[in-house]
């Protein structure tokens, strides 16, 4: 029997699938563009292939694009509809198992079942980083950081697919909250692939969670040919970089990025793509600065898609693209829809009817609420479920802006309680984040505290300046003034 460069054994494969198919792996672990043609030629090759089958219908659905999820599902269904599972070796059953859950809408479960098999196969590359994105997208950091690290072990050191794992194990460890375990693993991941974007991307969100984006900054720059251009995370890590300036106060150099990166004339429309244009420009939304044409433009792509419900996090998104032009008709329209297509989703709700009911629709109308200046109810919205956004996925840095359209409503509605409490939280976690002291200040002010003002003010300049300083020597590149030349 064929196997794979793992020592898997691959049923109804031939050797050149199974090549194709450790050149999809590979590709998958380091995020490179072009995995999904080696899936392709996986199939293509021998499409008998139980496993080759799964990676295409894990393809269908890794990219949160529901049409790509439709057609994967047919595709998926058609080659089940023929097949004797039970004659399948355990491991290929698994993935079909996990596959089908997905397709069919229960991420626990796929994700559970890819769980199972690394126990009893911990050295699946395909099941680990599969699982790892499931339960990124359910926002389970606890099994983020343990479904790899419960791995590792099978894995020699001088393996050279140890890496991408590595840093994977390092996001979740960040995610988890282990800073510095999550920095040392990401580094020591960097070290043996310099080209490992996820690595590279978790060492960025340590920066971010830890408030230090000078170092970010630093780091970013000086990995930059590694990163920056050629990755599926091209878009994403230039997202994080845009956050830092931000919290520099440099505006202009965000915008560039925006323009040059996030959002263009020849951006493709990729939903994760809009997701980071979305996200930045709520920031500057929630800062009082103008982006209007920016906004027009994003809330016809999103506009444009016209997408059937299928994950809450991205809806979201969609409101925020709405919301922030202005559009609230078409915003309230959306989730009224979204609303009404809950009560047809029958008795076993899926993932996202979850995610939809319990966070995303709160979310949704908490976003259309701010920018009406209803800020009453944008607290009782986000308040009680400020603990539990997680549930529908993304990271901690991504659902921030959820937390700072919470905190911008106590400061605005003057809850001065709810705002003290969230800034003592967000402080002792990130002491060194200017825009928490920027939030103290204006809580100051609002009291009447003018000196207790100055002093948080004066705490957030010192804390920016050296980030601000390195990007004003930094930043001076000609594709960040160029649509799309840093594009992936």
């Amino acid at each position: 029997m064929v196997t794979d460069r793992y020592g898997n054994r691959l049923y109804e494969c031939t050797a050149e699938a199974a090549g194709h198919l450790d050149r999809a792996v590979e590709g998958l672990l380091f995020f490179r563009p072009d995995f999904p043609d080696a899936v392709q030629d996986a199939v293509a090759a021998c499409p008998a292939s139980p496993l080759a089958q799964s990676f295409a219908a894990y393809l269908g659905v890794l990219g949160t694009e529901s049409r790509d999820a439709v057609e994967a599902r047919l595709r998926f269904a058609e080659f089940s509809a023929g097949l004797d599972h039970s004659a399948l070796p355990r491991r290929e059953r698994m993935h079909m198992a996990a596959a089908r859950a997905w397709l069919g809408g229960d991420m626990g479960r796929a994700a559970q079942v890819l769980e199972d098999l690394v126990v009893e196969s911990p050295r699946d590359p395909l099941a680990l980083a599969v699982g790892h994105q499931l339960d990124f997208f359910t926002g389970d950091a606890t099994r983020l950081r343990d479904r790899i690290g419960g791995a590792l072990p099978a894995w020699e050191t001088d393996d050279p697919h140890r890496g991408p794992l590595m840093g994977m194990y390092a996001f979740g460890l960040e995610e988890s909250g282990h800073y510095d375990r999550a920095r040392e693993v990401a580094l020591a991941a960097v070290e043996r692939n310099p080209r490992d974007v996820w690595a590279i991307h978790a060492v960025v969100h340590v920066h971010e969670m830890q408030g230090r984006f000078a170092e970010g900054i630093d780091y970013l720059d000086a990995r930059l040919d590694d990163w920056a251009s050629g990755t599926l995370l091209t878009v994403h890590n230039w997202w994080h970089y845009a956050l830092y300036a931000l919290e520099a106060g440099d505006t202009d150099t965000a915008t560039r990025i925006y323009d040059a990166v996030l959002h263009h004339k020849d951006s493709t429309g990729f939903v994760m793509e809009l997701l980071d244009a979305a996200a930045l420009l709520w920031r500057f939304l929630l800062a009082d600065l103008d982006q209007d044409t920016r906004w027009q433009t994003l809330a016809d792509a999103w506009a444009e898609r016209a997408d059937p419900p299928y994950y809450a996090f991205n809806d979201v998104h969609a409101v925020m693209a709405f919301a922030g032009a202005g559009r609230l008709k078409a915003a309230d329209e959306f989730i009224a829809e979204r609303r009404r297509r809950l009560t047809l989703d029958g008795t076993r709700p899926t993932s996202n009817h979850v995610m939809t009911a319990e966070i995303g629709l709160p979310v949704c109308e908490a976003l259309v609420a701010h920018v009406r200046g209803e800020y009453p109810a944008v607290i009782d919205l986000l308040w009680p479920i400020r603990r539990r956004v997680h549930t529908f996925g993304g990271s901690h840095a991504q659902r921030d802006a959820i937390q700072r359209t919470l905190l911008e409503a106590t400061l605005r509605a003057n809850r001065h309680d709810l705002a003290r409490r969230l800034l003592g939280e967000r402080t002792g976690l990130s002491p060194h984040s200017p825009y928490n002291w920027l939030g103290q200040a204006r809580l100051a002010d609002s009291l009447g505290e003018a000196a207790r003002a100055a002093v948080a003010r004066d705490t957030a300049a010192e804390l920016a300046a050296p980030a601000a300083r390195m990007l004003s020597r930094k930043l001076h590149r000609p594709y960040l003034t160029t649509p799309g030349a840093a594009d992936h």
